[in-house]
């Protein structure tokens, strides 16, 4: 894991590097005094995430589970066409993570967005932020775990008592994971992204033989306004790009490895992305639409006997990429909000970089089963929590996007991507639609406490310098 400190004793009076400044009560760390946001060091963080283990965590987080459950959704609601929401969601990845890039290059924090919202509009709206992630991890961890044991449920049999055992076995594996530290983090992403990428790719390939043309027509059979509700279906599957934001101070050069893992992340899930659905779409046709798993299908197609096991094997490890990056970000943002103030003090051991986050990893990992168990009793599904994840994630989107108008540099690049991210996560925030419920709840929340919580930490200058 990353260390801290170089290695040689700093000067009398003189910071060591890379060490953080302390917090004080009513002050906004990174601001000066009347002059406005400014960047975090730019130096080298010895033994930290390279810019392919970085490529990896992106690749976890962004593919995840949705590659093994919303292709055959979408083709249900939108038929063929249903490959103009994919490319349309793939176009809009583009400007939405070269903007969360610049941010973590320009600002590397482990409170990520929410470091950004302070920085841009002050502490409510960081506690605002820092609240709607940290509370929307748990219910999709929960969600994607029981994904994955879906898979394993339809290959060996067990019903519900196999995809739920399967589901608590992720869990348990990925909170042990992140327990060990971020360096064990990082190789075992870029492990499971490489063996992923093989799966997938090998999957279209071998089944591609059996694509057929008419089973592109008719095209929309849906007619094109079925487009819009299929590309809503699929926001599940492109949350991920604000993750890696609250890992950017554990990459050794944030400023350059991170911009590399975000442009080499975004060309590699939208290759992927596009090829399972034209796959699924072109090979497995109308059926498609009735399939509960549709990259099982696509590989008995193309490889035949013990395909539904391989399916298994690829959905388990899509679960475990994504739910590895969710729980290293959240634990890392547990950490950073219980240094600022924003969640209890007792939370801040491990914010630093290059730390563990042990105590805000342990509340990740049982509300995650919590919510588990709560599904899993009620017999409800995963669709509740799949809703209370995607609501969140567009509230920290637009936040986030927002914040990018104040804190980078006019003319940069990331600040000429915030204006298409900005136009896209609008569009994202009017197909949530109701599921704004849930943020809007954990918003009314932590403004309240914000507002307890203000008189006794005293007046300081204001977040915007």
């Amino acid at each position: 894991m990353a260390d801290t400190t170089s290695g040689a004793a700093p000067a009398a009076g003189a910071e060591p590097p890379h060490a953080a400044a302390p917090v004080r009560p009513g002050r906004t760390p990174g601001l000066r005094a009347g002059r406005g946001p400014e960047p975090a060091p730019q130096g080298r963080a010895p033994g930290g995430l390279t810019a392919a283990q970085g490529t990896a965590m992106y690749v976890g987080a962004v593919l995840g589970t949705g590659v093994i459950t919303l292709p055959a959704l979408a083709a249900d609601t939108a038929g063929p066409a249903s490959l103009v929401a994919w490319a349309a969601l793939v176009l809009v990845s583009v400007p939405l993570a070269a903007t969360f890039a610049a941010l973590g290059a320009r600002h590397p924090d482990s409170g990520g967005v929410s470091t950004y919202a302070r920085l841009a509009f002050g502490e409510r709206a960081a506690t605002v932020v820092g609240w709607c992630f940290f509370l929307a991890i748990p219910p999709g961890a929960a969600a994607a775990a029981l994904f994955g044991g879906a898979y394993v449920s339809a290959a060996v049999g067990g019903g519900t008592a196999t995809t739920t055992a399967t589901a608590a076995g992720l869990m348990a594996a990925v909170t042990a994971a992140n327990a060990a530290g971020l360096k064990v983090t990082g190789r075992l992403q870029l492990a499971l992204a490489v063996l992923l990428v093989v799966l997938l790719l090998t999957a279209v390939l071998l089944s591609l033989p059996h694509a057929r043309t008419d089973h592109l027509r008719p095209f929309a059979p849906h007619g094109w306004t079925a487009v819009a509700p299929a590309a809503a279906l699929l926001v599940w599957s492109f949350a991920g790009w604000e993750a890696i934001t609250h890992l950017a101070g554990e990459f050794r050069r944030p400023a350059r490895d991170l911009p590399r893992a975000t442009g080499a992340a975004v060309a590699l899930v939208g290759v992927l992305y596009l090829s399972v659905a034209f796959a699924v779409v072109a090979v497995l046709g109308p059926a498609a639409a009735d399939s509960d798993a549709p990259l099982g299908d696509l590989m008995a197609r193309g490889l035949g006997g013990p395909a539904r096991h391989l399916a298994a094997g690829a959905a388990l490890l899509l679960t475990l990429g994504v739910m590895n990056v969710y729980y290293a970000g959240a634990a890392k943002l547990g950490a950073a909000l219980g240094r600022d103030g924003a969640l209890p003090a007792k939370l801040a051991r491990g914010s630093e970089a290059g730390e563990v986050p042990r105590r805000s990893l342990a509340v990740i990992s049982a509300l995650a089963f919590a919510a588990l168990a709560a599904v899993t009793l009620t017999d409800t599904g995963t669709k509740p929590l799949v809703l209370l994840t995607t609501g969140s994630f567009t509230t920290v989107y637009a936040v986030g996007v927002a914040a990018a108008f104040r804190l980078l540099p006019r003319g940069s690049g990331g600040r000429k991507a915030a204006v298409p991210a900005m136009v896209a996560v609008a569009a994202l925030l009017v197909a949530s639609g109701p599921y704004l419920l849930w943020p809007l709840a954990v918003t009314a929340a932590a403004c309240f406490c914000t507002r307890r919580r203000r008189p006794a930490a005293g007046a300081g200058p204001s977040a915007t310098g």
